[in-house]
């Protein structure tokens, strides 16, 4: 541990370049620390984080809080399987229902099993409950959506890079224009078969693209009118981060099924869930689903710890204040730089849009220059970057970081 210890930022990087698989194309920075809205790369510079790890670290880098319960819970009981009960995972599931508004909670680890167990949990209701035949339930999903990389989600995915050579598909999906009410009435009116709408409530890989005002209510409301499942994915838009509990919340939307993940744990460990009400979670069975970590008792004491730092601190009424100073400051900024082309979002789950082609390298490299400037964000969709810090950043930070921002963009 010595030797590596000492490891510099580049033979970090060589490390995994030689050794891991080449999955990703992170910005060249190699962190060994964080706290609160910074991080520090082996190097000892800090950086303002904003990206909180997709928005998984909105309650700040290694709050104490939340480490504090997952240590103490790791000395204690870390894994039964679900074989047996432990004396947290009720605790938990009592909890996180309590302060969601649901029935019961599906517990899983991580964003893209709480999509599968979704689509799963959608499917059976509609066999056993509203009546389609068997192998025939369609699922209505959005035009560049992103649900996660499993073979199933990808089968509804029209990014050709998450697709290419990955086939054969999954059947038994719908897709339509996100933000398009006529689109979604038309794919509910002229199939029978249809089980469940799922989306994004706001879409943040495509760039943090936010649907008009009422198409959540008014896309629900089709829902029950054909007795279909409005099913939210709030992995990324949850817990906050949008200056509400939900995205959804904006709207005063009930989803039929919630989808959440990252920062149900604070981004401390992996720890995701279903949660829906008692005619549609009763489907399911003993053997229908499970996993052999998911409710395992350090999950669920980080995840009851991750939601209380969210109450307590106020977290979501500090992203709303926050990121209408952000996109104010950005949106001014936009009218006297031909860069910017346009600033986007809801509380701090914020992009602007850089004026070039998706092809060209312009984002990348101001995501560069913003982190030699001590600033830590990543393009999305090529000409997009996405910034998102943790929600626990105070308004002097965030007045430092709009500085860099301009600073940097500014330089180009």
């Amino acid at each position: 541990m010595a030797v590596l210890d000492q490891l510099t930022s580049q033979q970090a990087i060589d490390l995994e370049n030689k050794y891991g698989a080449h999955n990703y194309h992170p910005l060249p920075v190699v962190l060994n620390r964080g706290e609160g809205v910074y991080v520090w790369d082996v190097e000892g510079k800090r950086y303002y984080d904003f990206l909180s790890a997709y928005s998984a670290v909105n309650q700040g880098h290694c709050h104490p809080k939340i480490v504090d319960a997952m240590t103490q819970q790791a000395k204690t009981l870390s894994l039964t399987s679900r074989a047996f009960y432990n004396d947290k995972l009720g605790e938990y599931e009592k909890y996180a229902t309590q302060t969601f508004g649901f029935d019961k909670l599906l517990p899983m680890n991580t964003g893209a099993e709480a999509v599968e167990t979704a689509l799963k949990l959608c499917r059976k209701w509609a066999y056993e409950v509203k009546g389609i035949a068997e192998n025939e339930a369609q699922i209505i999903v959005c035009e560049n959506n992103f649900h996660g990389r499993t073979t199933t989600i990808i089968s509804f995915s029209n990014d050709p890079v998450a697709r290419k050579n990955f086939g054969p598909f999954t059947n038994g999906f719908i897709k339509i224009e996100y933000d398009n009410l006529k689109a979604l009435e038309n794919a509910l009116s002229n199939n029978k078969n249809v089980a469940g709408f799922l989306v994004e409530p706001i879409q943040g890989e495509a760039g943090v693209y936010v649907p008009s005002e009422g198409y959540l209510s008014k896309a629900k409301a089709l829902c029950e009118k054909y007795n279909v499942l409005f099913i939210a994915d709030e992995v990324q838009t949850g817990i906050a981060r949008t200056g509400k509990m939900l995205a959804v919340d904006h709207e005063n939307v009930t989803p039929d099924i919630l989808i959440l993940g990252k920062a149900l744990s604070g981004g401390a460990y992996p720890v995701s869930g279903v949660l829906a009400n008692d005619a549609i979670m009763n489907v399911i069975k003993p053997g229908n689903h499970g996993s052999t970590f998911g409710g395992n008792p350090i999950a669920a004491a980080v995840a009851i710890a991750a939601l209380d730092v969210i109450k307590d601190e106020k977290l979501a009424d500090n992203a709303e204040r926050l990121g209408q100073i952000f996109r104010k400051e950005l949106s001014d900024f936009a009218q006297t730089n031909d860069l910017v082309k346009l600033v986007r979002g809801k509380g701090l789950l914020n992009a602007v849009l850089i004026n070039d082609s998706e092809e060209s390298e312009t984002a990348w490299n101001i995501c560069l220059k913003l982190r030699d400037n001590g600033l830590l964000a990543k393009p999305t969709h090529g000409n997009i970057i996405r910034f998102a810090p943790p929600l626990v950043m105070t308004e002097e930070q965030l007045m430092d970081c709009i500085s860099i921002i301009k600073k940097t963009i500014s330089e180009f």
